[in-house]
């Protein structure tokens, strides 16, 4: 995977015109080259990660899910709501639990949003594909009508939320950095997934649909409960994506904080190989080509969406390989 990363990197300055050399080490020292560098990394994989793990449990069975994105703007407004008319002025939570009831209600909020498409699929038979993709736009329309309603700031003077207290907002172990303590927590929901998916009953049962759900059904598994269930980890991983940014990194809410991770989350799964380990390092890939490409785009003419062609090309690659090998398996299993 790396490898062929690393070539589509070289094919992509090469189109763009980039000196490869001096754009590599920028890319490199954007990412990696200080403590700055690395934190920057670290805070642009931990949304990655998560609506990759949540892509990752989704198309483990069958379910593909591509509204990551609306999952992903659910879950921050649910969170949003639980600070602005729960916990902001309460002095009876303390703000680690705050912080903790944010998560909680982001995480409900992206499993809902999945709920309603996996509820279509399951009830209606509407193709889970479509269904996620429109829902995207409904959440992201929702979300202009609360940062402009009934969530918006006292002041009521832009679309935004009002400032979460810090007390509310994930710990730093530095003020001068971006890195929040909410990195550890998708790495940490990548092993839950990796024992649930590889060392339980259900997370076989969730597999076994996924490669057959025919099969699934003859062997008395109820094909339909999985898929739900699978779509509602999935809205889960991608809510609390909308959780550490809003609580680690944005403070609040408005038309703005869809920044594209439910659907960057797809190729980070997808280049992971579906493993939820794997993800780890297809997400830290990711993350420093972000943080690199903004150093990059300090120095040259390339801006930051030099890292969308390369995901592009990418994932085009993964889908074009993935075809031929599939293509290869059909005579062979069919003699």
């Amino acid at each position: 995977m790396v490898i062929g990363l690393v070539a589509v990197l070289v094919l992509t300055l090469l189109v763009f015109r980039l000196p490869v050399i001096e754009s590599l080490k920028l890319l490199i020292s954007g990412a990696f080259g200080d403590q700055f560098a690395w934190s920057r990394t670290a805070v642009k994989a931990c949304p990655l990660l998560f609506t990759g793990l949540g892509m990752v449990v989704a198309w483990r069975a069958g379910m593909y899910n591509i509204g990551g994105e609306g999952q992903f703007v659910m879950g921050g407004i649910c969170g949003a709501a639980v600070a602005k008319f729960v916990l902001v002025g309460s002095t009876a939570i303390p703000g680690w639990l705050g912080s903790l009831v944010i998560l909680v209600a982001c995480g409900f909020g992206g499993a809902a949003w999945a709920w309603l498409a996996a509820w279509l699929f399951v009830r209606r038979g509407v193709a889970v594909v479509i269904s996620t993709i429109l829902l995207n736009f409904v959440a992201i329309q929702f979300l202009g009508y609360c940062v402009s309603g009934p969530l918006q700031q006292k002041k009521q003077e832009v679309p935004l939320t009002d400032t979460l207290p810090d007390a509310l907002m994930l710990p730093k172990p530095s003020p001068q950095m971006d890195l929040h303590f909410g990195v550890v927590l998708p790495v940490l929901a990548a092993l839950v997934v990796f024992v649930y998916l590889y060392r339980t009953r259900p997370g076989y049962r969730l597999r076994l649909v996924g490669e057959n759900a025919d099969m699934a059904r003859a062997n008395r598994i109820d094909a339909a409960k999985v898929q739900i269930q699978a779509m509602l980890i999935s809205g889960t991983m991608c809510g609390l994506a909308g959780g550490v940014e809003y609580i680690g990194v944005a403070g609040q809410l408005g038309t703005d904080f869809s920044q594209q991770w439910g659907f960057l989350g797809i190729p980070v799964a997808l280049l992971g190989g579906l493993h939820p380990l794997f993800s780890i390092l297809s997400a830290i890939v990711f993350g420093a080509l972000f943080a690199g490409s903004e150093n990059l785009a300090r120095f040259t003419n390339a801006g930051a969406t030099l890292v969308y062609v390369i995901q592009a090309v990418a994932v085009l690659g993964y889908v074009g390989i993935k075809a031929r090998s599939d293509a290869v398996k059909a005579p062979v299993e069919a003699g």
